[in-house]
């Protein structure tokens, strides 16, 4: 799996747009989650959810565009409806952190990855049971590794930063922090989980 990490819009919608687009259609992203503390991305996607598919681009309402598109429709007009429709459903990829103290857990090669704003609301449960823990405050980018575990943050969108990409295919999980238009400026491996070992056969504890 592909996790992209957003950093903080700090307002600046234009940039975080770029970097949620370069995610998704350039690095090949599964999941998105913004690390601010802020609806900056719930306000993107909105746009470009009504651009796609018009004024009220909700699930509820997806009936009542149906109806409306496609009862005299020709077959290439319900072809563009449907197309328009699954660029919509592309867009649950993304998402926003819940509101402070909580925290979002995801999994990736058998490790825990904890994200949430503000590092400081970290506790002895996040840090003991986490991997990577990523966060949003942070005036710049960062990759710190602590002992067996690895601080992440992407930085504000737009100042060198910003974007972050942690990935497991290869074994392990491969951690790059990028600039929304730019090359990856920090890198770090956390290694694979070691798999236990059952032996079988004469000789073997049983």
């Amino acid at each position: 799996m592909r996790l992209g990490v957003l950093g903080p819009a700090n307002g600046d919608l234009p940039a975080l747009a770029r970097g949620a687009q370069r995610l998704l259609d350039e690095l090949g992203t599964e999941r998105v989650l913004y690390v601010g503390a802020d609806d900056a991305l719930d306000r993107v996607v909105a746009g470009w959810a009504r651009q796609i598919v018009g004024l009220d681009p909700s699930e509820h309402a997806l009936f009542d565009r149906a109806a409306h598109r496609c009862a005299a429709a020709t077959s290439e007009e319900i072809a563009e409806f449907v197309d328009a429709e699954r660029a919509r459903a592309r867009l649950r990829v993304f998402a926003s952190l819940p509101p402070a103290p909580k925290r979002t857990i995801e999994l990736l090669d058998g490790r825990v990855i904890c994200l949430l704003y503000d590092k400081a609301l970290l506790d002895e449960e996040d840090i003991l049971g986490a991997s990577v823990l990523v966060f949003g405050k942070s005036g710049s980018p960062l990759v710190r590794r602590v002992g067996s575990r690895v601080f992440v943050a992407p930085g504000p969108v737009g100042k060198g930063g910003g974007l972050a990409v942690l990935d497991d295919e290869g074994g392990g999980i491969r951690i790059e922090v990028m600039g929304t238009e730019g090359d990856t400026t920090l890198t770090e491996h956390v290694a694979a989980v070691a798999k236990m070992r059952v032996q079988t056969g004469p000789g073997a504890a049983g």
